[in-house]
């Protein structure tokens, strides 16, 4: 994808290594749902631990490191978007705030370790490559919580399309959503009790 860039922050407007328009398997978060994201993160992104899941370019932790959080794990099973989170990270010189975690996040978030975040962002693909639309939202929101991996005062903010039917675990509350065209960011906190 041409003009995918880094928003605001200590690298705006640099722009991005991404994967070739023709090259369907990795859809980037459009940039004015990004921006619209961040406008809401802005008094939480300072000093964060962020989760990154489905990172493909790796876009939107780019845009939290650029932006003050402390560090970024991306969660990616690609190799080729591997690489380019690895390629942008080390133009962008944030190696040591980065970590990129391989695993397949249908079977599990076990081997991503670390401090819980504080906000975790998930854009799960919304259809596989025979155009069958996936529904692997409620499925990573359980593995999320199964694996302890948000802070008590945590936010996850999960993309998905609009269509998409989600069973929220018992454990998490919505507490906002946002709608961009078929696209809704969905916002969770850990239910108080």
């Amino acid at each position: 994808m041409s003009g995918l860039r880094i928003i605001a922050g200590e690298a705006r407007g640099r722009m991005l290594k991404s994967l070739p328009i023709e090259d369907l398997s990795v859809r980037p978060i459009l940039a004015r749902i990004k921006k619209s994201l961040f406008d809401i993160l802005t008094p939480r992104i300072d000093g964060a631990h962020f989760l990154d899941l489905y990172a493909g370019t790796g876009a939107v932790g780019l845009e939290a490191l650029s932006r003050g959080a402390a560090d970024v794990v991306f969660v990616e099973s690609d190799k080729r978007s591997q690489e380019l989170i690895t390629a942008n990270t080390i133009m962008l010189k944030w190696t040591d705030r980065c970590r990129i975690v391989k695993v397949d996040i249908v079977l599990g978030l076990g081997g991503v370790t670390g401090k819980p975040f504080d906000i975790i962002f998930m854009g799960p693909p919304y259809k596989d490559a025979h155009k069958k639309p996936l529904s692997l939202t409620g499925l990573t929101l359980q593995h999320v919580c199964s694996a302890g991996l948000l802070s008590p005062q945590g936010w996850i903010l999960s993309q998905r399309h609009e269509k998409e039917a989600v069973v929220v675990p018992p454990e998490l509350e919505q507490f906002r959503s946002e709608k961009y065209g078929d696209t809704v960011v969905v916002f969770y906190r850990t239910k108080s009790v």
